[in-house]
């Protein structure tokens, strides 16, 4: 016997529970309005409302478990049916209640106190057994390991890790981070300055758009970076020219519509200033064959080519990206005979991934990545993620928290020990994961998820247990934490819904109160890649030792010759 949501059907549980709540909720809520005008006569209606009630919580999935013996796909089919036939049977059942409730107003009279009390009751009864069942639900989800290896598993208590060779790899990353990453950030950041002041020089400032300074964000400016070659990751913010503005619409809004799997997106509305029609970049100036509409496409062939509704003009990613590639083409092109190595795009999907390779063979990743800033925040609207594979379709922009993300670990870092251990224990997984994922091929963990899981657990711990004497410790538990993530498949975004966010980050409210994201949300029903991610995971903490073993730090002194 087992929970089906545990594992299986994360998604249709919580589908089936919230029209459960939907249709229940309104059937209190249909009693509750007409409570002080009834009588204890209403006892037949009130024992109606106990059979749902109890129709509904007798016939969820998470009661009565199901045995094992059909596939996982007959189940999920089996779930729905069951689903489908719960709803109907909970609205003929409202139906009926409403009627009677109808009847009794008819010939009702004043006192109905009891019935009040009646409602009220069952209101509570019901809601301390939701409760109860969600917390029994959350504890089973955590116990239950049915999808990952059950023979020769490797979990963070079992894991064999020599402490020497721990240490030995720790001092050298350290070393390595403060002697060396200084150097390739003033590198970019010279570069990166040069090659945008290049872009505004070659920008038609009436009619294109307007390109600002650049944010530093990720690993190498958060100083744990140790991936070879080196990245830098860059936020650009941009503006469109007068007398256009962008309005940002956010997932949390109330009056947002976004889709359950757009969720930590937005959209960007292109407007003329106080106006909500929109404009378009067309008709502001008179653009050249070589200039991109950031709204429409140069031939509207089709609706399906059009990259804004008339009456809903939103920007588009694709277009944007366009025309940031050929804005730094154009700007490198003015600036290349300044420099001696050279520059090419790595990725024709990601605007401004950059690959700069010096005489010597050795080479600087640099992202740079177009975004819209969100009015008086931090907080960015970007065209893509560094590290992720794909990005969401237009016209919807993810939204980037890495600024208050940097912010958050620094404020936390100035209460921990002297020279604590959180930042080499981030090191450590980040560079097995690299190393293993060489090994085993793609998984669904990038170094984001494993920064994810150290600010949880520095905001769930006590500061005095990051000392650096307890550095294999704090390891296990950052394995811990991740291995018990998707065994559960869920690891939440730390900024978005977190009441332990520090007050002094001064994280919009908006956020803040937002329900919070589960980052691990794709591996809900993509179940070949949940399983190659679990056996990244079981192969990276067997192959610990012997990978930090073979670790050869080489100094960017002697890569880089600039």
């Amino acid at each position: 016997m087992r929970l089906i949501n545990c594992q299986q059907s994360r998604e249709h549980d919580v589908l089936y529970h919230g029209t459960e709540q939907v249709v229940l909720k309104e059937v209190i809520s249909s009693c509750r309005s007409t409570a002080g005008r009834y009588e204890p006569k209403m006892q037949g209606t009130f024992a109606r409302v106990c059979m749902v009630v109890t129709a509904a919580i007798l016939n969820h999935p998470l009661l009565f478990p199901q045995e094992n013996a059909t596939s996982i796909a007959e189940q999920d089919e089996e779930l729905i049916v069951r689903m489908r036939e719960h709803q109907e049977r909970l609205e003929r059942e409202r139906a009926k209640l409403e009627e009677e409730l109808s009847q009794l107003e008819e010939g009702g009279e004043e006192d109905g106190y009891s019935w009040y009390i009646w409602s009220v009751v069952s209101f509570v009864v019901f809601f301390t057994i939701e409760m109860c069942r969600a917390d029994t639900g959350d504890s089973d989800a955590s116990g239950v390991d049915d999808e990952l290896p059950e023979s020769g598993s490797v979990d963070a208590s079992t894991m064999v890790l020599d402490k020497n060779i721990l240490s030995n790899f720790c001092d050298q990353c350290t070393y390595a981070t403060a002697h060396d990453n200084g150097r390739v950030r003033e590198f970019v950041e010279g570069f990166t300055d040069d090659l945008l002041e290049s872009l505004r020089s070659v920008s038609d400032r009436e009619a294109d758009m307007e390109v600002e300074d650049f944010v530093g964000i990720g690993s190498m400016f958060e100083c744990w970076q140790v991936c070879k070659p080196p990245a830098c990751d860059l936020i650009v913010p941009f503006s469109p020219p007068d007398p256009l503005a962008f309005q940002v619409s956010l997932w949390c809004e109330p009056s947002s519509h976004t889709p359950p799997d757009k969720q930590g997106c937005g959209t960007i509305q292109v407007s003329l200033f106080g106006e909500q029609e929109g404009g378009c970049l067309c008709g502001s100036a008179n653009m050249g064959d070589d200039m991109l509409c950031l709204l429409h496409g140069k031939h509207e062939r089709s609706l399906d080519e059009l990259l804004c509704s008339r009456r809903m003009p939103l920007l588009a990613k694709d277009q944007v990206m366009k025309w940031f590639q050929v804005s730094l083409t154009k700007a490198w092109g003015r600036i290349s005979h300044k420099y001696d190595f050279e520059v090419t795009f790595r990725s024709l999907d990601a605007a401004g991934a950059l690959k700069v390779r010096f005489p010597s063979g050795k080479s600087v990743m640099v992202n740079i990545i177009p975004a819209v800033q969100l009015v008086d925040t931090d907080a960015y609207l970007v065209s893509h993620f560094p590290s992720d594979c794909g990005s969401p379709q237009d016209p919807f922009w993810p939204l980037s928290l890495a600024v208050y993300e940097r912010n958050l670990l620094k404020h936390l870092t100035k209460h921990l020990p002297q020279h604590p251990c959180h930042l080499q224990c981030l090191q450590v997984v980040a560079f097995l994961h690299r190393k293993q994922t060489a090994l085993t091929g793609g998984n669904a963990l990038t170094d984001y998820h494993w920064k994810t899981v150290l600010l949880h657990l520095l905001l769930l711990k006590q500061t005095s247990i990051w000392t650096a004497d307890r550095t294999e410790c704090r390891l296990r538990d950052v394995l811990d934490f991740m291995h018990r993530s998707l065994r559960e498949k869920n690891l939440r975004h730390v900024l978005i819904g977190n009441s332990r966010v520090p007050q002094e980050l001064q994280l919009p409210q908006m956020i803040r109160k937002a329900e919070p994201i589960n980052l691990f949300r794709s591996l809900v029903l993509r179940r070949d890649h949940y399983a190659a991610t679990v056996h990244h995971l079981q192969e990276m903490m067997r192959n610990a030792a012997m990978l930090l073993q073979e670790y050869m730090p080489l100094s960017y002194h002697e890569a880089f010759h600039y």
